[in-house]
């Protein structure tokens, strides 16, 4: 049966794993997992560690960078569309 395990539970066998006092296996046996997932847990782990220092104003700047990107290519395509209907009501003689 495969048991779905949640964030909390994961970053605490992880703990247990990065702590060395026991080995992967015998942790993985204690808790019925594969010693591979908490390979694959840990390496996301340390993986994903620098997240965590990462301060609240750096995180913020990057989304305001994407969504100002994000804006513009919004406003560029604006501009295309505005001069293809203006340049078809010319074509076709019509006033809106």
């Amino acid at each position: 049966m495969k048991t779905n395990y949640k964030a909390q539970e994961k970053a605490k066998l992880v703990l247990e794993v990065l702590k060395g006092e026991t080995s992967i296996s015998e942790i993985a046996s204690k808790h019925n997992l594969h010693p591979n997932m908490l390979s694959r847990w840990k390496m996301q782990a340390i993986e994903n560690l620098p997240m965590v220092f990462e301060s609240e104003a750096v995180t913020v700047r990057k989304q305001a960078k994407e969504h100002e990107k994000e804006t513009e290519e919004l406003y560029k395509q604006i501009g295309k569309l505005s001069t293809y209907c203006e340049f078809l009501k010319k074509k076709s003689n019509i006033e809106v």
